[in-house]
């Protein structure tokens, strides 16, 4: 089997990986698959810090403004559109780079996870999602406890989206979400990965974040999400309850000041930023490179070494 070889940056929000994703790109002529759970939506574009087009460079990105925010866009669904790309990519001569933050979406493409297309069924997640709204999302939590403890461990219990969906995964094919999981790992991928992500000093990190966000609201941060809100883009929706929307969608409906919400952002990505760095240094084929290095030149001495290129 030729796997296809695919270069993966991943890593902590405001690291630093779509300069290097581009940098990269333009120096072997190729192209950026991003894997970025919010970039997906259209008319997001600050709060997601997705590259406009003067950073892009001329340099064409995939999975960027694929969708509406008040749609929704499953894992499955990116892993099979990012194939797709991928493998047209490899027709054409080129190494495709992997960006991203969202280290689910990046797993489940280079692990080229086997979604099955007959384990869904709406109306299973309805009973689910009225259960919820009914008794709370702890009670799903307990239900899926008593059936798949690792799946109750490892989902964190605001993500309601997941925990219904591993329950209804259950309810479909008897067999724990978390089980199938790590049978699909065991599964031969069709890719031949370098991967590597930026490390930084935690504290240093959390400042880049603030002064960050603090860019953003200055790039009208506040504007972008009023004229989603204004457009009929509600908090129920799972794109508006990104970091960056949610909190100035409570102050756009008086629930906290403007100071508050900037605050609570801030918050919410370095929290966000802590639990990133935890998923990532739990996979062993990453190759990191510290911040205070020449990152460029580390990254491809890290290629040249892999030979993929």
């Amino acid at each position: 089997m030729n796997k296809i070889p695919i270069i993966v940056i991943g890593g902590p929000t405001a690291s630093g990986k779509t300069a290097l994703s581009i940098e990269l790109a333009k120096l072997y002529d190729t192209e950026i698959i991003s894997c970025d759970s919010m970039q997906i939506y259209k008319y997001m574009n600050i709060g997601t810090a997705k590259p406009d087009m003067a950073e892009r460079d001329g340099i064409v990105h995939h999975m960027i403004d694929i969708i509406e925010p008040s749609q929704l866009f499953s894992v499955a669904e990116f892993v099979r559109e990012a194939h797709k790309i991928t493998e047209d990519i490899n027709e054409r001569g080129k190494v495709p780079v992997a960006v991203g933050g969202t280290g689910l979406y990046i797993n489940s493409l280079i692990n080229d996870v086997d979604f099955r297309e007959d384990d869904g069924d709406p109306k299973v997640r309805a009973e689910l999602e009225e259960i919820e709204r009914e008794k709370g999302i702890d009670y799903l939590v307990d239900m899926l406890k008593s059936f798949d403890e690792v799946s109750a461990e490892r989902i964190h219990k605001n993500n309601k989206r997941r925990i219904i969906r591993a329950i209804e995964f259950y309810k479909m094919t008897g067999v724990p979400i978390s089980l199938h999981q790590e049978n699909t790992k065991k599964k031969i991928s069709r890719y031949n990965p370098c991967m590597m992500a930026i490390r930084w000093d935690m504290q240093k990190l959390y400042e880049r974040i603030e002064k960050r966000v603090d860019i953003m609201m200055e790039q009208g941060l506040l504007e972008e999400v009023k004229a989603l809100y204004d457009n009929g883009y509600a908090d129920a929706m799972l794109s508006m309850k990104g970091i960056g929307y949610k909190e100035i969608i409570e102050y756009l409906e008086g629930k906290v000041s403007l100071d508050e919400a900037i605050c609570n952002i801030k918050m919410g990505t370095r929290h966000y930023a802590k639990r990133q760095m935890t998923w990532f240094r739990k996979d062993d084929r990453i190759n990191w490179i510290n911040y205070d290095e020449d990152i460029l030149k580390k990254a491809k001495e890290i290629i040249n070494v892999w030979g993929g290129v």
